[in-house]
């Protein structure tokens, strides 16, 4: 029994959903530090408010990942998920700009984010429950193409109401432009829409039929359903990897308060001891012969397979580049090229509209791109495409710091789009077909794990070496950020890839 193929628009439906996840996450992206800092937050404050956004991630992707595998409703296995998400998701993005204060905007994010997290894990699992591995290149590619186009949408939709339909894009100390408020209330509606054309628009597999799939590619291939996670990490392992995460994790954090260094690096470490106890509690329950949902998380994340475990660190440095340039692009731009940090000034709010244009170009180019790169990976090969995007948009994020002229900047978020459309598909490509299918969900919110990760990292670490080493002048975060997805581009060489690309569809 093998998953029929399907056909251009059954794809397009299964992915359209992805559209308004992306249209709400942009206006997210672009829009939250000049949230945070017209609110009254200091450039060394930023990050650490960000945190909201990894950590909702780090939390809720495998939970839902884990329920979502053992889940069948009316509404089939993974589109409750989407739903649910997307009614949370639209109420916060019409809360958001409304924020009164600094600690309403955090916490709404946080709302947010987390309500984001809950629709996007689920997609990528639902392509890998209703392709054909030779089809999953083209439907992740087909979220690149829709995740690209919400974000043209949501990124440019500040700068649209400004210039186009004479909406202000100033305001008072302390409250948010009616330009930005009413982008945040299309972002809610369009986000809403989509998710409910791809829960009505599609169907799932069963389980039982998935269960068939699964046996039948068994028969074909013993190396599909992961040796590693068949024969499963010992329980010393798991006691030994929870203490020794403890015990560094408490050690740094006394040297940290030992040095008075900034507090928000207590986030960090305090995790890891969090994350090692975690691991000492699964240890012991599954001594004592415990199996429920969270030894089974707990211990199927140290059985992760070894394509899995390569691409890791390549999301790992990816995405710590990519949360550098969310977060500090707008102060960036504003003080580097603009020369200002006046939030109630027309140039700073014309400035920042111009970001909102910038991430709109480099999401137009992941939309535009999405669909050339099968063709370029069929001819050099997956990881090597993926080297040549990340490589592109390292070397943009850094041309930053020699750009003079606004219009200019335009040329780096080139790079940056290409990589940006590598990152949300190649890697999902190369992973999909080294899951278990019984455990798709979960492996693709784990994978989540090093999107989130080093956004934590990030959201720690910058605002104190930017403080500390380069005088709190942002534009030094984008450097960072580009030598950062360079490295993780050569690091694509380690994964030992054997994805097929077809482009015949």
């Amino acid at each position: 029994m093998e998953k029929r193929k399907l056909s251009f628009w059954e794809i397009w439906n299964m992915s359209f959903g992805f559209l308004g996840i992306q249209f709400g996450f942009a206006l997210q992206n672009a829009n939250t530090s000049r949230i945070f800092e017209t609110l009254g937050a200091k450039i060394d404050e930023i990050p650490i408010l960000w945190i909201a956004a990894p950590v909702s991630g780090l939390i809720i992707q495998p939970v839902i990942g884990y329920f979502s595998d053992r889940t069948w409703t009316r509404l089939g296995r993974r589109r409750p998920y989407f739903l649910i998400g997307a009614i949370l998701s639209s109420i916060a993005l019409f809360i958001m700009p409304n924020s009164p204060t600094l600690w309403i905007a955090a916490g709404t994010l946080w709302i947010m984010d987390a309500s984001i997290n809950v629709s996007m894990e689920p997609f990528r699992a639902f392509v890998g429950d209703n392709l054909p591995d030779h089809q999953r290149a083209l439907g992740f590619v087909m979220q690149s193409f829709f995740i690209g186009t919400g974000a043209v949408v949501g990124s440019v939709l500040p700068y649209l109401f400004t210039n186009v339909f004479d909406v202000s894009n100033v305001a008072p100390k302390g409250i948010i432009p009616d330009a930005v408020k009413w982008s945040f209330y299309i972002g809610g509606i369009v986000f809403l829409l989509s998710v409910l054309w791809t829960v009505f628009k599609t169907t799932e597999y069963t389980p039982e039929e998935l269960h068939a799939f699964e046996a039948n590619s068994k028969k074909d291939s013993q190396n599909l359903s992961n040796p590693e996670a068949e024969l499963g990490v010992t329980t010393k392992k798991q006691l030994l990897l929870g203490l020794l995460f403890a015990g560094i994790g408490g050690l740094i954090s006394f040297l940290i308060f030992e040095n008075s260094l900034a507090k928000e690096l207590y986030i960090l470490f305090i995790g890891l001891i969090f994350m090692g106890v975690l691991f000492v509690i699964a240890s012991q329950l599954r001594t004592k012969k415990v199996q429920n949902g969270f030894t089974i998380i707990m211990t199927d994340l140290l059985n992760m397979p070894k394509t899995m475990q390569k691409l890791a660190w390549v999301q790992f440095f990816s995405w710590f580049a990519l949360f550098s340039m969310w977060i500090y692009t707008t102060q960036a731009v504003t003080q580097h090229i603009f020369g200002t940090t006046d939030t109630t000034s027309k140039v700073y709010n014309d400035a920042a509209d111009w970001v909102s244009v910038l991430f709109t170009v480099y999401n137009g180019i992941a939309a535009a791109v999405a669909f050339l790169l099968p063709i370029i990976a069929k001819k050099v090969g997956v990881r090597a495409t993926h080297l040549l995007a990340l490589c592109a948009g390292g070397v943009g994020l850094i041309s930053i710091y020699f750009i003079g002229d606004k219009q200019m900047l335009i040329l780096p978020m080139l790079g940056v789009g290409i990589a940006w459309a590598s990152i949300l598909s190649m890697p999902y490509a190369m992973l999909s077909g080294a899951l278990p299918a019984a455990k798709m969900g979960y492996y693709m919110g784990v994978f989540n794990f090093f999107v989130v990760i080093p956004q934590i990292v990030a959201a720690t670490i910058l605002g104190f070496v930017i403080k500390q080493f380069f005088h709190n002048e942002p534009i030094y975060a984008l450097i960072i950020g580009g030598v950062s997805m360079i490295f993780a581009g050569l690091l694509t060489l380690r994964v030992n890839s054997r994805t097929k690309i077809e482009i015949h569809e």
